[in-house]
């Protein structure tokens, strides 16, 4: 039994879907059958389902990249393979719209966690294969998907956020949050096949908190897009496994 996830090998489940929040579980569950609840300890909830017949772990892993870093470290320990985070962030460029999905294929590491185990110089980037899968999933349903860069970080409230939001939109990163360049960083060390959906909260140029309570207030675009990176997520992962098994 793994000590922060509570989790074990028995659940024989080789992908995984990651959001921050514990009460994003539930709406992934709204998209799985045979849903049974497994655990709740500390920010990791979760629970098993199957989506077109193919078994998936929905986890939680709160904020941060310490307790993702935490999450794949466990998720490694238990079999699973393939990871997706389905998370929220800020858009960095004009154009990208509220709901709009961002599909990550490599961040910016300015969070500590990741640091902690390899120097700055060392990428974070997403599976090739998975990142395909997901992009192909997004754009066969028809949805607005940006493909492209994402910068995380540790904390929305430093005195100098702006600035330095204003410095990576310059340099074309498309969106900010602050769990993917753990997971990609963590997953690479440990032979897992990551990838991150971002579902935009923010307009580019607008106040983060107040585009943020819109968002947990169950803004319209806000929330559809949850629902769209739910989908791509488990889309992918159908693909990945008719993939495996020709």
């Amino acid at each position: 039994m793994q000590p922060h996830i509570q989790l074990d090998e028995t659940l024989n489940v080789k992908y995984a879907i990651l959001p921050g929040d514990p009460a994003r579980v539930s709406r992934i569950a709204e998209q799985l059958e045979n849903v049974e609840e497994l655990g709740f300890n500390r920010e990791y909830r979760s629970l098993r389902g199957t989506y077109q017949g193919v078994p998936v772990l929905a986890m939680s892993t709160g904020m941060g990249g310490a307790s993702m870093a935490i999450a794949v470290e466990e998720l490694k320990n238990i079999g699973v393979t393939h990871i997706i985070r389905i998370g929220s962030c800020g858009a960095l460029q004009e154009g990208i719209g509220l709901g709009d999905l961002i599909v990550v294929n490599a961040a910016v590491r300015d969070d500590g966690a990741s640091r902690t185990y390899v120097p700055e110089s060392f990428p974070a980037v997403a599976d090739p294969e998975l990142l395909a899968a997901c992009v192909r999933s997004g754009r066969d349903k028809g949805l607005r998907c940006h493909v492209g860069l994402c910068r995380s970080h540790d904390s929305f409230y430093i005195d100098n956020e702006e600035e330095i939001s204003a410095a990576w939109s310059k340099r074309g990163v498309l969106g900010s949050d602050m769990e993917t360049s753990a997971l990609f960083t963590v997953a690479r060390l440990r032979g897992l096949k990551a990838a991150s959906i971002l579902n935009n909260v923010v307009i580019w140029g607008e106040d983060t908190s107040s585009s943020i309570g819109s968002y947990a207030d169950g803004a319209s675009l806000t929330a559809q897009g949850e629902r769209d990176e739910i989908t791509v997520a488990l889309e992918a992962f159908v693909r990945i496994e008719k993939e495996e098994t020709l």
